[in-house]
Formats: C-alpha cells, sequence, structure tokens
C-alpha cells in the first residue's frame, strides 16, 4: 500500500513537471515568432486645375401677399433659367435646391403686430462646365433677377489620374523615410509587413460675401473669378520588417 502511495505521488510530481515543461517550450517559441519592424508614414500632394463649378442662385421677393410676392418670384426665376439655358448651360445642370414661403410679421413697440408681409425664397443649384464664361453668366442671371448667389465651389470631374500620382508620392515619401531611419539606426529594411491609404481632396469654395451670405453683383458686367487650383492628397502608412 506504501508504494501505491509513493509511485502515485511521483506520478503526479512528474506530470506537473511535464506541463511546466511543455509551458515554457510555448513561450519561446510565441517569442521567436516576433518580428522587429519599423513603421513610417508619407504624404503626397497633386494639384490640378479645375474644370467645374458649382453654384447656388437665389431669388428672394416680398410682398403684401402671397399671389404677389409669389408671381414677382416666378418671373424673376424663370428669367434666371431662360438665362442659364441660352448661355449654353444643359437643362439636367440646373436644378431646385430650396423653395420657400413664409410670412414676416412687424411689430411696434408694445410688441403689436403692425403689418404683414410675405416671403418667397426659390434657389437653384448650378453645374457650370465651361469656367471661361463663368463670369459673364453670373454678370447675366443677376441683371435678369438673381439677387443671392451663395458658396461658389470648384471641382475636377476626373480625378483618377491624380490620385493615382498622389499616391505614388506617398507611398515614395513612406519609402525614403523608411531608409533614412533603417541607415541612421544601422539596420537593413526588410520587405513590407502592412500598408495602409488613405487619400482626399480639398476643393476650392469661394465665400462671395465673405461674410457666409449671399453674393450682389451690380451690373451684368464679367465678375471677376478665379478657380484656383484643387489639391488631392493621399497619405499612407507603411510596416516594414528590419534585420
Amino acid at each position: 500500500m506504501i508504494k501505491k502511495i509513493i509511485l502515485s505521488g511521483m506520478l503526479v510530481m512528474l506530470m506537473v513537471f511535464v506541463a511546466a515543461c511543455s509551458g515554457s517550450q510555448t513561450t519561446v517559441a510565441e517569442d521567436a515568432q516576433v518580428q522587429k519592424r519599423i513603421t513610417v508614414s508619407g504624404t503626397g500632394q497633386v494639384r490640378v486645375i479645375p474644370d467645374v463649378a458649382y453654384i447656388n442662385i437665389g431669388v428672394r421677393n416680398q410682398a403684401a401677399s402671397v399671389s404677389e410676392t409669389l408671381d414677382q418670384n416666378t418671373l424673376q426665376a424663370q428669367a434666371i433659367k431662360d438665362e442659364l439655358v441660352n448661355s449654353g448651360v444643359a437643362e439636367v445642370d440646373i436644378q431646385t435646391s430650396s423653395f420657400n414661403v413664409y410670412p414676416q410679421y412687424n411689430y411696434d413697440y408694445e410688441g403689436n403686430i403692425t403689418d404683414t408681409v410675405f416671403i418667397v425664397e426659390n434657389s437653384i443649384y448650378v453645374t457650370v462646365r465651361n469656367l471661361d464664361d463663368l463670369g459673364m453668366l453670373l454678370g447675366k442671371v443677376t441683371e435678369s433677377g438673381a439677387n443671392s448667389i451663395y458658396g461658389i465651389s470648384f471641382d475636377v470631374t476626373d480625378k483618377t489620374e491624380a490620385l493615382k500620382q498622389s499616391r505614388e508620392l506617398a507611398i515614395a515619401n513612406a519609402k525614403n523615410q523608411a531608409e533614412e531611419v533603417a541607415t541612421t539606426a544601422g539596420v537593413k529594411l526588410g520587405e513590407i509587413i502592412s500598408i495602409d491609404i488613405y487619400s482626399s481632396d480639398t476643393p476650392y469654395v469661394m465665400d462671395s460675401s465673405g461674410m457666409g451670405g449671399g453674393y450682389y453683383p451690380q451690373s451684368a458686367t464679367k465678375v471677376p473669378i478665379s478657380a484656383g487650383n484643387y489639391v488631392i492628397s493621399s497619405s499612407v502608412t507603411i510596416q516594414f520588417a528590419i534585420d
């Protein structure tokens, strides 16, 4: 009986020892798999000339009755649309963006309503594809009845090639940084472990009023407009193995 107890105890101790050794071997194997690496980020920018513009053109009228205000607004809005079409803007590039009708009350010092006027606002979103005519077009629609022009923005119709170039520049920038770091640190640059790319574009937006409101040209002369540049950017984060 005593021999059996001793043998059982030795067997348990042996199993514990084997399990402990097995755990140590697994930890060493996992540590051996840890790979040395460096992470760098690069950026690339490409500037292109815009070839399209977007404009919000509006008409705002007020009168003593809804019908009178609506009639005035309708005449001016139609005149603006006709001018746009006659100037070469396609029908599909003219879209109603908002239409509002509401009363406006005037009060005396005691808070009593003295009179009421009705406001009608009609805005259209216009895509202009010939930027050479943009300045003259703004003058013409103003003469036709537009009394508010909001937030002119410029864009590029096809960004495919510019995006490709910006990504190439970003990757080249990241590789150069990795090589500089590796040389300075005295290590050898290895293969790429991972790569993440993010691209964006930044249009040039003109706030015509400078105060966030509308822009009111005074005549049908050519309004000076500058499309500027359109910036397309890419950023990349790359992990390199090092030896």
